[in-house]
């Protein structure tokens, strides 16, 4: 039977070590990065009629969070909460932007959440965050 006997080099095992204890925070910041971008293309691609309106305030990003089921690391942008229209009256956020994104019989549909989506441009804002953590060669 063959045997094979090798050795890791030390600063290969520290780098690795280094990874762990800085992988979860890399990645809370990682994700955070992401948000931040998709909430600059989502405030580019608002319809004009919700630029000035009140319901701009509901638009969040959440705290960074790990899921317990999977332990995954996330970090959220959506509309919450209540705003008032220009009438006057209370309405749920998320109820409005999803009546923008999809449509309804009498409204016609003006996404804007899908658009603002582009991975390329998500993964690239990560990768930046990434960079910072991995040791330079």
């Amino acid at each position: 039977m063959a045997r094979f006997d090798g050795e890791i080099p030390n600063d290969l095992l520290k780098e690795f070590e280094q990874l762990d204890v800085n992988t979860e925070k890399m990645m809370r910041e990682m994700t955070k990065a992401g948000a931040e971008a998709v909430n600059r293309k989502v405030l580019k691609n608002i319809p004009k009629s919700l630029q000035g309106s009140n319901i701009m305030k509901c638009l969040k990003i959440t705290k960074t969070y790990k899921t317990k089921s999977d332990d995954g690391i996330n970090t959220k942008v959506a509309f919450y909460g209540y705003f008032t229209n220009k009438r006057g009256v209370e309405e749920p956020a998320p109820l409005v932007a999803n009546i923008f994104e999809h449509g309804t019989s009498t409204v016609r549909k003006q996404p804007f959440m899908r658009k603002s989506f582009n991975k390329s441009d998500i993964e690239a804002e990560m990768k930046k965050v990434q960079e910072k953590y991995l040791p330079k060669e």
